[in-house]
Order: C-alpha cells, then structure tokens, then sequence
C-alpha cells in the first residue's frame, strides 16, 4: 500500500546536546516534507566505456525541510525563533499574570546561541529524521483582507543527514490561536524617542518579514560528512521588511525621511485573545516586531482596489542612538517549548 498524503506530520524534539537525535515532543501544525541533500559524485575518468561506469561515492551528507506558508500562532512561532534567533525556550513571568514572555533580540557585538531540533517528517508509509535542525531563514507576511487574512509564517530548516526513523507516537495536538494580519498596529519613530510610541493608523496595507538567521551548516575533516557544528555568518544575516502603506501623509512622510537617510524606530504589534490573568505588561497574547535601521528603497505608486499605494523597504541595522537593533517578543501562555 502506498502512502497516504492525509498522514503526512511534521514533529519536533529539543536537543539536549546539538546533534544527539531524540524523540519527537511537538506536533508541528502545518505542512512540509524533509529533503535529503546528501552530495552524490560520479567521478569523471577515462576507462574506454562511452556509457560511463557507475562508480560513485557520496562525500557529503545534508538534509533539510521547508516549513511551508501556514498560518502563525502564538505558541508555534516560538519554535522558529529559538531555532534561528536566540535559544529561548521557556517564557519570563509576567508578574502574576498568566502570560509568558519569549523574547528574541537578535545578536549585535557577538553571536547568540540557538537551540536545535530533532525533527521528523513523513507518512504512514515511511518516517525519516534529521537531528541537529536549525532554522536559516523564515519569513513572516500579511495582506489586509484576502482568503487567509492571517499572518503567514515559513521556515527553511537544515540538519545534519536525513535517516529512516518510525514516528514518536502518542503526541496530543496542541492547542493554537492564529495571529490575524488585521489586528496589527504600526508605530514609527525617531531613534532618539522610543520604540511603539506614535501610532500610524489606516495606512498599513501589506508586511513581509524575510529573514536570513546568518546560521549555516560548517563542514570539517571532524571523521564524519555531515557537518560537525552550525556556524553564525555575519555577511548571511539580514533583516528586511517591506512594507506596504496606502499613498498617504505617513508614506510621504517616511519617503522624505528615505531621502535623507533618517535612521527610524519601526514597531509592529499584533494581539491576540485576553491572557487568563493580566500581567505587569501584558494583557493580551502578542506578538512584536521591534526594528531600528533605514529605508532601503521605495517603489512607484501602485495601485489597489482605486486606491495608490506604495511600498518601502526597510533594513533594519544596529543604531547608536537608540542602542537597538531587531527583536521580536511573542506573548502567550506556555510556560516552556516542549
């Protein structure tokens, strides 16, 4: 019997040490299939055979899944970041409240550590897994209205080799709340105030989130062709949101401050359901992105539904002046990764 597409699951185990598989404890609620790119090479020689002769060999082992567009929650998104940004996996109390806090500030003067996974993929037919998974980059992005009017989240993970494996079994389906694109609020200011204090409102049609984490795979003669360790790579991190305003006063305004090469404070916030207990800070599930940097290019106008629009490029870059560079926060109600 061949496999069936419905019993296809992605799941997740944390690592106690990078690169020791262990058993799966998260269900991934989404979709994606594990690749294996393990480097097969047919040696050219000259043996007197036109048809060539099947000797090869395979001197690297590689495996990788992409986590594919779903929508994001406030309780999976975690997983990505602490396998791409900064190796957070339990939530900070919130004074008596309810919820937990994951922060994720993104490295500046020195690299962060990062928490790896074992992940295993498949169906009912064949299980495989890839131990020592991070991620390389994600993207987040959202558009004002539309058929899934949720912000959408993908995640490109590498690991070490991809083998056969059977599924861990018995993982409950976790409960999730998806972070709708609609709810979101966009701040802007000048990096000598702070960050989420002036609202710009009705003017944020679209946001795409890309970033490139800078982990990369770091092969070695170690006795093994898969790679020993993930290394971080100044020149592979990037952070860069574009961002989609209606042709108003606030567009002109940050085209001006693009032309001049203004250094600006960017916040984007979402919230979700009521926190069972209210903290000290939060009341709400939450999700924030926190950018300091510049504008790296406007589009013409465009066009929507009648309406002009314009679309910006923001990079975000450590600033002095505010001592800030990226961080995302999200808010829930978990107290730790499983």
């Amino acid at each position: 019997m061949s496999g069936i597409k419905a019993y296809r699951k992605l799941q997740l185990g944390l690592e106690s040490t990078s690169g020791s598989a262990g058993a799966a404890t998260a269900l991934w609620r989404g979709t994606g299939v594990p690749e294996d790119r393990r480097v097969t090479v047919f040696p050219p020689e000259d043996v007197g055979y036109v048809s060539g002769v099947d000797r090869s060999y395979q001197p690297q082992l590689l495996a990788a899944v992409d986590f594919e567009d779903t929508p994001a929650t406030f309780e999976q998104l975690p997983y990505v970041l602490a396998a791409g940004v900064k190796n957070v996996v339990s939530g900070a109390a919130d004074g008596a409240g309810s919820g937990k806090i994951y922060t994720y500030a993104f490295p500046t003067t020195s690299a962060n550590t990062i928490k790896t996974y074992t992940v295993e993929g498949g169906d009912d037919q064949q299980a495989e897994e890839m131990e020592y998974a991070f991620v390389e980059s994600f993207k987040l992005s959202g558009k004002g209205g539309g058929s899934l009017p949720a912000l959408m989240l993908s995640s490109a993970w590498l690991g070490r080799q991809l083998s056969l494996s059977t599924f861990t079994g018995a993982i409950a389906l976790p409960s999730v709340e998806e972070i709708l694109f609609g709810k979101a609020n966009l701040y802007l200011d000048p990096v000598s105030g702070t960050s989420g204090s002036t609202l710009k409102s009705n003017t944020l049609i679209g946001a795409d989130l890309e970033v490139k984490t800078g982990w990369a795979p770091r092969f070695a003669g170690d006795g093994q062709i898969y790679f020993g360790r993930a290394a971080h790579v100044r020149e592979a991190m990037e952070v860069l949101l574009r961002v989609t305003f209606e042709h108003d006063a606030t567009s002109v305004a940050e085209k001006a401050n693009w032309r001049a090469q203004t250094a600006r404070l960017l916040r984007l916030l979402w919230q979700g359901s009521a926190l069972g207990t209210p903290g000290t800070t939060y009341t709400y599930k939450s999700l924030i992105v926190d950018l300091a940097g510049k504008w790296d290019s406007f589009e013409k106008i465009g066009e929507d539904n009648g309406n002009d629009i314009v679309t910006g490029t923001f990079r975000a870059r450590y600033d002095a002046t505010s001592n800030s560079f990226a961080q995302i926060v999200v808010v829930n109600e978990l107290a730790s990764l499983t």
